[in-house]
């Protein structure tokens, strides 16, 4: 009985201390509340973009074609430089008709194999003090003087075949100087011919076909003219 008494007089007592707001002996900071308002909701993760396959697809095209320009722009000035010296450094075999009638036509073309017979009693040296030396070079027709500094082959011999390489030069204006006699028919030429190398490979009888051809016309054309000059007689 005294315990439900006592629970009876309690009961009033903590309805009232529940219901009665609790006091707040600190206010909040404006500033803070302010801060806590604007602070942004959290937000769901976002998706991924899907990925465009096809402007990767096109990026990757372009750039194949862009390499695939720039190697055909190396291989191409690669061959056009191989051309250029090959052309440079390609030599061909000529006769003195042709030398002289090349020089005349274009004398900027200069470097050839000059190839005929050493003309006898040509080979001399200008200066007896310099290693330079000159012989003639003919094709029956035509005469051309060389000069050559350096040592001759042994098969060279006056009245042989002979293949000399070098520049064709024009003639100085005070001229070639004097010589044998046998090479003045060369000295008047607008040109000459200034060796860098004599060769004379294999045997005595070794010619470039275009020059023994070259040759052997000349040979039946002069044949054929004494004969027509003893038939005149």
């Amino acid at each position: 009985m005294a315990f439900r008494l006592l629970a009876n007089r309690l009961r009033p007592l903590l309805r009232s201390s529940v219901l009665r707001p609790i006091p707040i002996s600190h206010p909040l900071d404006p500033h803070l509340l302010r801060h806590l308002s604007t602070f942004p909701a959290r937000r769901p993760p976002s998706r991924p973009r899907p990925a465009d396959i096809g402007a990767r697809a096109r990026q990757l095209q372009s750039r194949r074609l862009w390499t695939y320009a720039l190697t055909f722009s190396c291989v191409a000035g690669f061959i056009v430089i191989v051309l250029a010296n090959f052309q440079d450094q390609l030599v061909f075999y000529i006769t003195p008709s042709d030398a002289l009638q090349k020089f005349t036509a274009d004398p900027s073309k200069s470097r050839f194999r000059l190839g005929g017979l050493v003309l006898e009693g040509s080979v001399v040296h200008p200066i007896s003090a310099s290693p330079e030396m000159e012989f003639v070079i003919t094709d029956l027709i035509t005469d051309i003087l060389v000069r050559y500094e350096g040592s001759l082959p042994d098969l060279f011999r006056e009245g042989h075949s002979v293949i000399v390489e070098g520049f064709v030069r024009p003639t100085p204006a005070e001229g070639m100087g004097p010589g044998p006699k046998v090479s003045e028919k060369a000295r008047k030429n607008v040109c000459f011919f200034k060796a860098t190398e004599v060769l004379a490979k294999h045997d005595e009888k070794y010619m470039p076909k275009e020059v023994a051809a070259a040759l052997e016309k000349n040979k039946k054309l002069l044949e054929a003219e004494a004969g027509d000059g003893e038939t005149r007689g």
